[in-house]
């Protein structure tokens, strides 16, 4: 009996069998053959998820510059595993493996795989001996083993460095291999080239691997692809050889003229700029947490502050976290640093205060709003045990269909665990794996119903594209994040498709002072992340102001 791997639309691939190898390469093969005719160097992508199967295309993508024909021709490499093999068919189809609500995306990979045919996909690993680049895409992940403790945490690498080896046993000498993925600092240097060292010492290669790093800064959402093309890069090698080809090859995939290179002297210290880069943006998130609660007990609307302070060209980036921080990035790069600081360059004394205080504050952020739920429909005289909730965005930001890392999931998961009801509505998503799948999704052991009780019917949540019909019978609502469709509700309408007054808890300022006052005037109840000013509106509302 086959082993299958299903898509998330629910198609059935086959796994392949040890006897389909040899066939798969020889398909390969083939088409290496034609394409070196052609003069197009041969690029191996490992791992076609998030990143790598848009930065496979972009590359698929690239022509010569002055004769303006492809240059290269991309084999996307997965592991035929049942949770990432179907991401395979699919691709040789000219399907995008990965939701984007970038119209650049679709077309983009269509084009290459089936009119350019610059692209093509794999399962078989041998593809690796025909590379003259490879690009490595897997996950190196922060496992954290308590919540609010990153500490207790640790990198799991083990992908990571059986990739490497892989690659070391199979690539021709003079072949590049760049790490785009983003790793704990010294990884390039000090396990990566170590473990290529030995594998061409073992294969009587007298030359040194070519091992060069350069983090990719993607960002979800309509300019997805222009994330990775049309944006600064920064990049070394482990070698003057290597850093030289690193260069030639980001200029000649990247719109490097307008966003020029920033080339380090050693792989740490580009692996360093990525870690530090987040943990940054992650520590001035986590600074807004503390003032978002004085904000609340002293009656000051922080949305108010931050708005003001913005005024300030210096300021001008200020953001106000809403419900805790998502997305793979920040939530767990600056675990990266901390780890390797200890466990690959070895020292023993504790120096990380600001960036690991950040991340606890950011992952236990959100456990504030099912604490203002609680309190809002205490306020109306229900118990939030039993009460139907609707959380309305399930994503980590505005405007993208993406749950990695969202501070919406401990929201649902802290409420579950108190007793609520809980309905989801987001209009750029079809499901929510992290809770549907949660037994094994993001991997097995990773989920976030370990930190709560109660969590086994969360299985059967199904995201909702229907506000109205999600609204029926809901006794509060929670604004989780700022979506275009959410930013103008109107109060009445609100509490018609609900049937009765509700609780509203509004986590990223969506609510003007005018729709607080209506919800207030409608006998709703009103709380909100970082906005104390909201109480003073309802006293106006009670003495009739």
């Amino acid at each position: 009996m086959s082993d299958y791997s299903v898509s998330p639309t629910g198609q059935k691939y086959a796994i392949p069998t040890e006897d389909e190898y040899a066939a798969e390469l020889e398909r390969i093969e083939s088409l290496v053959a034609v394409a070196r005719c052609e003069g197009k160097e041969i690029v191996v992508v490992m791992g076609v998820g998030f990143v790598g199967a848009v930065m496979a295309t972009i590359v698929a993508d690239t022509v010569d510059k002055q004769s303006g024909r492809p240059s290269k021709f991309v084999i996307g490499c997965q592991r035929p595993s049942s949770r990432s093999y179907w991401k395979i068919p699919m691709l040789n189809q000219g399907i995008s493996p990965v939701k984007a609500e970038d119209p650049e995306v679709e077309p983009m990979i269509r084009r290459c795989v089936l009119e350019k045919k610059t692209l093509v996909a794999t399962y078989n690993s041998d593809c690796l001996k025909f590379a003259d680049c490879v690009v490595v895409d897997v996950q190196c992940d922060y496992l954290k083993k308590d919540l609010g403790n990153m500490r207790t945490g640790k990198v799991e690498m083990g992908a990571l460095e059986a990739t490497i080896k892989t690659i070391a046993e199979k690539v021709p000498p003079d072949c590049l291999t760049l790490i785009e993925t983003t790793v704990a600092p010294g990884t390039t240097e000090f396990v990566a080239w170590p473990i290529m060292k030995k594998a061409f010492a073992k294969r009587g290669i007298d030359s040194q691997p070519l091992l060069a790093h350069s983090f990719e800064r993607v960002m979800p959402g309509r300019h997805y692809v222009s994330s990775i093309r049309d944006f600064w890069r920064v990049c070394s090698g482990c070698n003057a050889d290597a850093r030289q080809r690193v260069e030639k090859f980001l200029h000649e995939v990247l719109n490097t003229e307008e966003f020029p290179l920033t080339v380090m002297d050693r792989p740490i210290e580009s692996e360093t700029t990525k870690i530090v880069e987040n943990s940054f943006r992650a520590t001035t998130l986590a600074f807004l947490d503390e003032w978002s609660l004085f904000a609340e007990r002293n009656g000051v609307d922080l949305i108010k502050v931050v708005n003001a302070i913005k005024v300030r060209p210096t300021h001008s980036n200020m953001i106000f976290p809403g419900p805790g921080i998502g997305g793979y990035c920040l939530p767990k790069d600056g675990g990266l640093g901390y780890w390797a600081y200890k466990h690959i360059l070895g020292f023993e004394d504790d120096i990380f205060k600001i960036t690991t205080t950040a991340i606890d504050v950011n992952d236990t952020r959100s456990l504030h709003v099912a604490t203002l739920t609680r309190d809002a429909l205490r306020n109306m005289g229900r118990q939030i045990a039993g009460a139907v909730v609707l959380l309305c965005g399930a994503s980590y930001r505005q405007d993208v269909g993406d749950t990695r890392y969202s501070g919406s999931e401990v929201v649902v998961r802290k409420l579950t665990e108190m007793g609520a009801e809980m309905r989801v509505h987001d209009p750029y998503l079809e499901h929510w794996y992290e809770l549907e799948k949660q037994d094994d999704y993001p991997a097995p052991g990773h989920s976030l119903s370990r930190f709560f009780r109660n969590q086994d019917g969360l299985v059967n949540i199904r995201v909702r594209d229907n506000l109205p019909a999600s609204l029926a019978g809901a006794e509060a609502l929670i604004l989780a994040v700022p979506h275009t469709p959410y930013l103008a509700l109107e109060p009445q309408k609100i509490v018609d498709w609900a049937g009765k007054p509700l609780a509203v808890i509004d986590c990223f300022g969506i609510l003007d002072d005018d729709r607080i006052r209506r919800y207030f005037e409608l006998g709703c109840e009103v709380k909100a992340l970082g906005r104390g000013h909201i109480q003073r509106i309802k006293e106006e509302v009670r003495k009739g102001k």
